[in-house]
């Protein structure tokens, strides 16, 4: 992205993990500015009913 001439980068982040913040601070290392970092995992409203839940 940075030799196509992107200087400023917002940076929208998916589903929990130990991958976003490593994803975000390579970003920082390739010389990219990141001016936002915003969380858009998905939250259901209460929408399919979870699997019932397992007995051992």
């Amino acid at each position: 992205a940075a030799e196509h001439g992107m200087k400023k980068v917002d940076v929208f982040v998916k589903g929990p993990g130990s991958g976003r913040e490593t994803a975000i601070r390579s970003l920082q290392a390739a010389g990219l500015e990141v001016s936002a970092i915003t969380d858009v995992t998905p939250t259901p409203h209460n929408g399919c009913r979870p699997p019932k839940r397992r007995r051992v």
